[in-house]
């Protein structure tokens, strides 16, 4: 078996970040995307992660698979296990999983649930795994504020450990350099310090020429504030219950797992935006 990594996400937020880090490390690499992406050079899963037969093709001959989870579905967690079993028929030896910051059975947050239970299907198959569990992205943080200026949702008082997505793929990528060096471990990967929904929204006030608040909502204004979306009813929960995780403080712990596993300090929120100010532009 070579030392082949297979990457999943690679037009996402961390996914294509990865495959840069090992590609500058000599390390070789498949992007694996779903039939159509715009992504160069990709090897193709087909249909997606539901499409077993495709993704086995696709993972012929890699070792180690770093996996992104699905784009949010009624049936994620279907695809999840879907893909997983796949990878192991394929010949995968392990897998690098991109879970959720307290992700459990009961979880608030609803999404989490779907990667604690993936978390559990991949322990199930007996291959070699790491689980990175990232805290809230610091980059959709800006993306929450509305074209009014307005961060609203039911976040209350609550705190969020929001992490750089480049200190995720910095960490995912030196675990799959030294994959053995981590088999068996779950790591929480989060920002240096946890800071409120307010606070997030006063780093964002200092760096465009209009306000920019945070607006507590109720549960029940967060639902009817999402309703002219028109989003399936799982998709909007998601939405609703992110916020409801950080009021209830899910989401607050700091690890020191980013500055051990990289070698340096997690960025801060206002670093994070320091260095994208294309992540707010749409502020200004």
């Amino acid at each position: 078996m070579s030392d082949l990594i297979g990457i999943t996400g690679v037009s996402g937020q961390v996914g294509g970040r990865v495959a840069a880090r090992l590609s500058a490390a000599g390390a070789p690499v498949r992007l694996l995307a779903r039939a159509g992406s715009r992504v160069p050079d990709f090897t193709s899963l087909g249909a997606g992660y539901a499409d077993s037969a495709a993704v086995r093709n696709a993972l012929d001959g890699v070792s180690s698979l770093f996996l992104v989870s699905g784009r949010e579905s009624a049936d994620r967690l279907d695809e999840h296990r879907s893909v997983v079993d796949a990878a192991a028929e394929a010949g995968v030896q392990r897998i690098v999983y991109l879970s959720f910051l307290g992700a459990a059975p009961e979880c608030t947050f609803t999404f989490g649930r779907d990667h604690w239970h993936t978390e559990q299907h991949i322990q199930g198959t007996g291959l070699a795994f790491t689980f990175l569990r990232d805290s809230f992205y610091a980059s959709m943080l800006p993306a929450l504020v509305g074209p009014d200026g307005v961060l609203r949702g039911p976040g209350g008082d609550g705190r969020v450990s929001a992490v750089d997505p480049d200190d995720v793929a910095e960490v995912a990528a030196t675990v799959l350099l030294d994959p053995s060096a981590h088999d068996g471990q779950s790591y929480g990967l989060t920002g240096p310090s946890a800071i409120s929904l307010a606070e997030a929204a006063a780093e964002l006030d200092r760096r465009v020429e209009r306000p920019v608040v945070y607006q507590p909502e109720t549960l029940e204004e967060a639902y009817a504030s999402r309703a002219v979306y028109d989003a399936p009813e799982f998709e909007v929960a998601g939405w609703v219950t992110s916020y409801q995780a950080i009021a209830e403080g899910e989401l607050s712990a700091v690890t020191d797992a980013v500055p051990q596993i990289t070698g340096h300090p997690a960025r801060t929120f206002a670093q994070f935006l320091d260095a994208n100010p294309e992540s707010y532009a749409h502020l200004r």
